[in-house]
């Protein structure tokens, strides 16, 4: 009889992901996650579409909903450090409908977007080797994600963080080069500020093109809510989850602000070359054209690099998201048993193989069926708003019945400054960034184009509202919300006012 409880207890144990990453990992993944194309790419069509004024304002407004929702996103992290997180929130503290749901959408998103990734690598790798089939390309960059993640979690993590790494000395070049050809030091002719007054320079399209830019803003600050998904395998939790959301913060203003400033006053909105926005316009990316107007011949291969490397970090990092949302979702009953085993390593191998499979077909039907391939981007292309609205409701209730069972602040080992008003913006702001995506097809009838828009909403609701009617869930009441906190080993302890 002991020997059994001793095997299950066992068993039970070795179904857990490893506490690996170190807060250095963990700040670094909550960087790199919104440092990628949406920067070094899409930055110059928000640009052009609103003017460098607009631009600016856009990005300025979602950066600080960002901050707000990853400050949302720490209180909760902190509290109960675990895996998958976004799907365990919305299942304590709103109702176990939402977690299914919320679960299974962002699993579905990342598996997707790992596809879609592997693709643009390939698109990446043709600038220097355009007579190799991509789809080679595609296969190599699908195994050395693959391998990353099925090492071990201090893999990934030390990955991460040199590819980020990468990343951030890339943009504090740009902005020193930057700063330079304004001020003529490089690249002759000082172009000052004179952009932002060109034209009809610095607004341009008025509030609808502000509205089209947030919609950029916001794809390009996806990947930010990584860091509640490395809680549940962070080392410290209560120390480093702080300290990658206040780092966060000041690096989105710095980078993305500060980059979007030199872009804008170095090359004017109306520059036909800003329009490119997917990696295969890599030659005319902003950031390779002011190296260019600097003087810097070889900008194309240099950039070139830094946009394959923040590629296959893109793909490495949706591969783990993906992963350990779908333990996640096993260890809460939401998904079979069998997805919540790990090996020695705490790797759960049965999720990797499912995530990687689900991506590995999405990219062969790019192949051979490019309409189920837009069909299945589509579906996902809404689903990081769709999670940053979860989380938001979550931290607003969280919040909610956290003081109305009567505890108090200082309880929690991280809280979020400006409640409500955070949750409430972000609420807000996601919304209306969801609603924005296409308005335009809504007005002149192009119902085909609504539904490639606007796919992933009904996706979630039915997922929403088809778990609640088969196990009958209801929403929370506030005094019933389980806010009890979770020590780093997983088990749950008691707050200080319980005991």
């Amino acid at each position: 009889m002991e020997q059994s409880m001793s095997n299950a207890t066992t068993s039970e144990a070795s179904d857990q992901v490893k506490r690996g990453l170190k807060t250095r990992h963990v700040s670094m993944i909550a960087l790199g996650g919104c440092i990628g194309t949406g920067l070094f790419v899409a930055s110059g069509s928000a640009i052009s579409s609103a003017g460098p004024g607009g631009a600016l304002v856009a990005y300025i407004g979602m950066g600080l909903m960002v901050y707000f929702l990853m400050t949302s996103l720490g209180e909760m992290a902190t509290n109960m450090p675990i895996s998958g997180s976004f799907a365990a929130y919305s299942a304590k503290y709103v109702d176990p409908a939402l977690g299914f749901a919320m679960g299974w959408n962002y699993w579905f998103n990342w598996a997707i977007t790992v596809a879609v990734d592997i693709s643009t690598a390939a698109l990446v790798m043709k600038f220097w080797l355009p007579g190799v089939p991509g789809w080679i390309w595609s296969l190599i960059a699908l195994v050395v994600v693959f391998t990353i993640n099925a090492l071990s979690v201090q893999a990934f993590g030390e990955t991460e963080f040199w590819m980020s790494l990468i990343k951030v000395v890339t943009i504090f070049v740009f902005l020193a080069v930057g700063l330079m050809t304004i001020l003529g030091i490089m690249g002759g002719h000082a172009t000052g500020l004179e952009n932002f007054t060109y034209k009809k320079a610095p607004f341009v399209g008025g509030f609808p093109a502000i509205l089209s830019v947030f919609v950029v803003a916001g794809f390009s600050f996806q990947g930010t809510e990584l860091v509640g998904i490395t809680a549940g395998e962070s080392k410290d939790p209560q120390h480093s989850v702080p300290k990658a959301i206040n780092q966060v913060f000041w690096r989105i203003i710095l980078f993305y602000i500060l980059a979007i400033f030199v872009i804008a006053a170095v090359l004017p909105y109306t520059s036909p070359d800003l329009l490119g926005s997917s990696a295969s316009d890599v030659a005319i990316s902003p950031f390779t054209l002011v190296f260019r107007r600097a003087g810097l011949a070889a900008a194309a291969s240099v950039m070139n690099a830094v946009i394959l490397t923040s590629v296959i970090s893109a793909a490495n990092s949706g591969m783990y998201a993906s992963t350990r949302m779908l333990y996640s979702l096993s260890k809460e009953g939401y998904a079979p048993k069998f997805f919540e085993r790990t090996g020695h390593n705490g790797i759960p191998y049965p999720a990797l193989f499912a995530t990687t499979i689900v991506a590995a077909l999405t990219f062969v039907s790019s192949i051979a069926g490019p309409k189920i391939y837009m069909w299945l981007v589509a579906a996902s292309g809404l689903t990081g708003f769709i999670a940053w609205f979860g989380i938001a409701l979550s931290h607003f209730r969280f919040r909610r019945a956290f003081i109305k069972q009567g505890h108090k602040l200082s309880e929690l080992a991280y809280h979020a400054k400006w409640f409500p008003i955070g949750p409430i913006l972000a609420l807000v702001l996601c919304i209306a960034v969801i609603v924005g995506q296409d308005p335009q097809s809504f007005f002149t009838g192009q119902w085909e184009q609504v539904l490639v828009t606007y796919i992933s909403v009904p996706l979630v609701l039915v997922l929403y509202f088809g778990y609640k009617i088969k196990k009958h869930t209801k929403l929370i009441p506030l005094d019933e919300v389980d806010v009890s906190p979770v020590h780093k080993d997983g088990t749950l302890k008691e707050h200080a006012s319980n005991d």
